[in-house]
């Protein structure tokens, strides 16, 4: 995917969209070639952090400990596109949309981008800042979606957008918070 393509999907109702539509990566190559490499983001900085400043507000857990968390991490995210990918596929119904699974695929994996990039502000040792961050994030993921929503499904119609819309924000934050669950899981697992 050409990132150059990202921000005009933030800030353009069809231009990233309509290119990204155009090119219709496959399944295979979208997860192989964005998705694992995206993926890889959050589990690295948050080793680099527990290697670089570890303490407070991070657990004093040994190096070995921090690389098993990270590895669960990462094989959740990549677990969880497809899964999402699929329930996002089944959300169309909400609205009488049937997209197919490349293009819910498509946009399970394009929407969780900001999530993916947030961790580099863990370059900043400040928990302030990368709560902000974070936040941010969620905000460009919840840009995303409604942006992408319309081209997903091929909505014609701004009250089924926004109804969509919600609906797939919902779904995105119900798998965030299974992985932030089962992170906390194996993160008391570790600890215990």
């Amino acid at each position: 995917m050409n990132p150059m393509m990202f921000p005009r999907m933030l800030t353009s109702h069809g231009e990233g969209w309509a290119w990204l539509k155009r090119i219709h990566p496959s399944v295979a190559k979208l997860y192989f070639l964005y998705v694992i490499p995206m993926s890889l983001i959050p589990p690295a900085m948050l080793l680099y952090a527990w290697r670089t400043y570890g303490g407070p507000p991070l657990p004093e857990i040994t190096l070995g400990e921090a690389w098993f968390l990270a590895v669960v991490f990462f094989t959740a995210e990549l677990v969880m596109v497809p899964i999402m990918g699929r329930v996002l596929q089944m959300i169309g119904q909400v609205v009488d949309a049937s997209p197919s699974y490349q293009d819910a695929f498509t946009l399970a994996a394009v929407v969780p981008t900001p999530l993916w990039l947030a961790p580099v502000a863990l370059f900043v040792p400040s928990l302030v800042f990368n709560i902000l961050m974070m936040l941010l994030a969620l905000a460009c993921a919840a840009v995303l979606i409604f942006q992408g929503v319309d081209r997903t499904y091929d909505l014609n119609d701004e009250g089924h957008s926004l109804l969509l819309g919600g609906s797939v924000f919902a779904a995105g934050l119900v798998a965030w918070v299974i992985m932030l669950v089962l992170a906390f899981v194996t993160w008391g697992t570790v600890l215990a």
